[in-house]
């Protein structure tokens, strides 16, 4: 991987969750230079038009451009929200044909450009095709990450929040495994403003089915809203902002991501949502959470759904 100077992104995909993220990056002056390409050119030189007129309030000036697949060679990261969208009542995992084809469209063009930053992908079944980003694009492992469970996590830890009358941000919980049905909550590691979940669970009775029942309510979050307002976007938007953030800023923090299992919890060859350090590099290494034994069940369960559809489409993993 070259160094890049600057910090450039590519934006491919302009629907909802992309001009959410587009939104997040200028109004937070995370990157010098917003490049975006959408199928429907109209609509985008509003959204660019719009989104310049708001960069004299922005913490700095984010230069924001109808872009072209030309855009990625110089591109410190390029960022993928294209696809079919989710249905009510469509879960992720039915996306998978209809995006894999799209997905290896948008690879192709990206790389045929000399690309060599980072590829950050949110569109869904996002760990399917996130794998399938980096089988396409050759990249190292560590350079192609998907947005994973950074959203089912920040909603998790909003909930807990509500529950302890406690700031999100003094909660650290995470959600790991497949971004959809699948997925579960890592208690046995989570803290409630530096106190121990597991302690509590201990010692205070039926505490346990309440947290799954506030569990419950986060995974099927995306499934109200949607029916609600027609898709998930001001959430996934600013996850996606936080984790170009941590690349571009070479920050090495650990958030939950799509990243490749080499080994961790006794997986190989999938990706899927973990903890994981990012840097300027992508990321750096994968987090292994000491799992209970009920979460070690819920989490190999998890990846044997999401291999069940990868082996699908790429035989050899």
């Amino acid at each position: 991987m070259k160094d890049i100077v600057g910090n450039k992104v590519v934006l491919i995909g302009a629907g909802d969750v992309g001009v959410a993220f587009s939104y997040a990056l200028v109004n937070q002056g995370i990157c010098d230079h917003l490049a975006i390409i959408d199928i429907d050119e109209k609509k985008l030189e509003g959204n660019v038009m719009d989104l310049n007129h708001g960069v004299v309030w922005a913490p700095s000036r984010t230069k924001v451009t109808k872009g072209s697949y030309e855009d990625c060679a110089d591109a410190a990261m390029v960022v993928i929200c294209a696809g079919a969208a989710q249905k009510p009542g469509e879960t992720r995992l039915q996306l998978v044909d209809k995006n894999m084809k799209i997905m290896k469209t948008i690879v192709d063009n990206v790389m045929a450009q000399g690309f060599d930053g980072i590829f950050l992908i949110a569109s869904n079944p996002v760990d399917i095709l996130t794998y399938a980003v980096w089988r396409y694009s050759g990249l190292d492992w560590h350079r192609v990450i998907g947005s994973g469970t950074v959203l089912d996590s920040a909603r998790f830890r909003y909930m807990l929040g509500e529950r302890y009358e406690v700031a999100p941000t003094s909660i650290h919980a995470y959600i790991i495994g497949e971004h959809g049905d699948t997925e579960l909550p890592v208690l046995s590691s989570a803290t409630v403003a530096g106190v121990s979940m597991r302690k509590q669970l201990e010692k205070t009775p039926g505490l346990e089915e309440e947290l799954e029942k506030i569990f419950e309510e986060t995974r099927d979050a995306a499934y109200k809203i949607i029916d609600a307002k027609g898709s998930t976007s001001y959430g996934i938007g600013m996850g996606l902002a936080r984790i170009t953030r941590a690349v571009l800023q070479n920050q090495d923090v650990a958030l939950p991501v799509s990243a490749l299992l080499q080994g961790e919890y006794g997986q190989e060859d999938i990706y899927i949502g973990t903890p994981a350090i990012i840097n300027r590099r992508g990321i750096r290494r994968v987090v292994e959470l000491e799992l209970s034994d009920h979460e070690k069940e819920r989490f190999t369960h998890s990846c044997d759904v999401l291999r069940s559809i990868q082996k699908e489409f790429f035989l050899d993993s």
